[in-house]
Parts: structure tokens; C-alpha cells; sequence
């Protein structure tokens, strides 16, 4: 097995780095530091600058442990997803699920400590594909995505997170792109709506005409329910695998059904 890459006081940025490098390959990851938390969905709570343990796994479950009890203070199930970014001189990692909207963010002032762990008999199928190398894939063939499909930037920001892909179609029609490396359920069609309605708004602010933003989700396949959601809200799903091959979950059907429960 792969060593666990360890690092010791690192800056924001590599932290950033390592973080990226870890999600995308599917680690355990732990990360004590002085930091705040902020939980946002069926109910709201906030913890003042403390050192914790953030602990990340690859299923989706994100858990913050202080120095007391054996229970997290604060947690998100599996089925939820990882993102990290450097904003305002502070390393923050959120965990996010759309079904039900729920979002903990927790937020480093420093690190102390950041240790990503190979992880091994997990139900899924291991791929060398990871979603840098899907968003790779459809930066040098644009028209996977569609007909005259030209892409405007990466990572776009919004005000509902980042857009992995953003760009217009032949007709020129704003088009926002989520991708996803493996069968995804009713959660990324949610994702999906997030970033479509933040970007109408955003353009209706400067337009004369109401905007029309096009959304596609592209993955190697999603679940009935989720190719329902996607036809009512009238987005497209294009079925690409990344270089390497896909993942497809062994249990069933992914994101689909994830446990609602949360400590609060």
C-alpha cells in the first residue's frame, strides 16, 4: 500500500494543494488546526476558534473532533462533497449535500498538521480517472459537451460555489457544466439547479432579456431518479467517462438515499 503523505505546518496553499490532490484520489483525510466551524442547513450553529480534528472521508463523511467525548461536534453523512479553497487568509474545507440543503464549512486560521491515508476494501471500483482528468478531457474535446460548445473559464465562482465548467453552446446560450467521475444520483442534479440559478441571477443583474443558462451534467451515468430530475428541470446529462476508465459503486446506486440523520 501507498504511504500516507504527511505535512507539517503547512501554508494555506499547499495545504490546498494537498487537499485537492487527496479528494481526487480518494483519501482519508485528517487535519488538526486552530479553526472555526460554520454548519448551515435544517439548522444553524457556530463555533468560535478552537483546535480541532477535522477528519474527511472519501464516502462523503466529514467529522469535527474537539478534545472531549468520542462524538463530533459537528458532522456531515456520506453522500456529501468535499471542496477546499483558500478565501479571506483562512484554509477553508466544506463539506455540501443538496438533499436536504445542508453545508459545514470549517475554517483555518493555521495547520498544524494534514495527513491523507491510502484507504483500501472500499465497495467502490478503484480507476485512474479522477474529475481533474473528466475536466481535462472536456477542455480538449468542448463538444462532448455540445455542438459548438466553447468554454469561457474553470472553476467559475458563484454565489452557490464553483462552477467546474462554464462556457456557451453553438447558439451561444450561457452553459454550466458540473462534472462528475462516477454514477451520481438526485444529489448532482441538485448541485446542478444550485449553479444554473445563481448564474441566471447573476447575469439577469446585467441583461436586459431574461437569461436562459443551459446545464449539463456530465458523468458516466446517473440513476432513473436522477435522469427524472434532470429531464423535469430540463438539463442534459452526457454520458463521458475520464481518461481511464469510470467508477461505477458496487453497493448500488451512489449518492442515492444517503442518511439523513445529523448531530446538532
Amino acid at each position: 500500500m501507498t504511504d500516507p503523505t504527511v505535512v507539517h505546518d503547512p501554508s494555506h496553499r499547499a495545504a490546498l494543494w494537498e487537499l485537492e490532490a487527496a479528494f481526487d484520489r480518494g483519501a482519508l483525510v485528517t487535519v488538526y488546526g486552530a479553526c472555526t466551524v460554520e454548519y448551515d442547513g435544517r439548522a444553524s450553529s457556530s463555533l468560535g476558534e478552537g483546535r480541532r480534528l477535522l477528519v474527511v472521508k472519501p464516502d462523503g463523511t466529514a467529522l469535527v473532533h474537539t478534545d472531549e467525548g468520542h462524538e463530533p461536534v459537528n458532522w456531515q453523512p456520506p453522500g456529501s462533497r468535499h471542496r477546499a479553497a483558500v478565501r479571506d487568509g483562512r484554509l477553508r474545507v466544506r463539506t455540501e449535500r443538496d438533499s436536504p440543503d445542508e453545508r459545514l464549512d470549517v475554517w483555518f486560521s493555521t495547520v498544524d498538521h494534514l495527513v491523507a491515508y491510502p484507504v483500501s476494501g472500499r465497495r467502490s471500483v478503484a480507476v485512474d480517472g479522477t474529475e481533474a482528468d473528466l475536466r481535462e478531457r472536456v477542455l480538449a474535446e468542448p463538444s462532448l459537451v455540445a455542438p459548438g460548445f466553447t468554454v469561457a473559464a474553470t472553476e467559475r465562482e458563484t454565489d452557490a460555489g464553483a462552477v467546474d465548467v462554464f462556457g456557451h453552446d453553438g447558439d451561444g446560450r450561457p452553459t454550466v457544466v458540473e462534472l462528475k467521475r462516477r454514477r451520481v444520483g438526485p444529489d448532482a442534479v441538485g448541485q446542478l439547479r444550485r449553479y444554473v440559478v445563481a448564474v441566471e441571477r447573476e447575469l439577469a443583474a446585467s441583461a436586459t432579456d431574461e437569461p436562459t443558462v443551459r446545464g449539463v451534467l456530465v458523468a458516466p451515468s446517473v440513476t432513473d431518479r436522477a435522469a427524472e430530475l434532470l429531464a423535469r428541470a430540463g438539463f442534459e446529462h452526457v454520458a463521458v467517462d475520464p481518461p481511464g476508465g469510470g467508477t461505477r459503486d458496487a453497493g448500488g446506486d451512489g449518492d442515492d438515499g444517503a442518511d439523513e440523520r445529523r448531530s446538532e
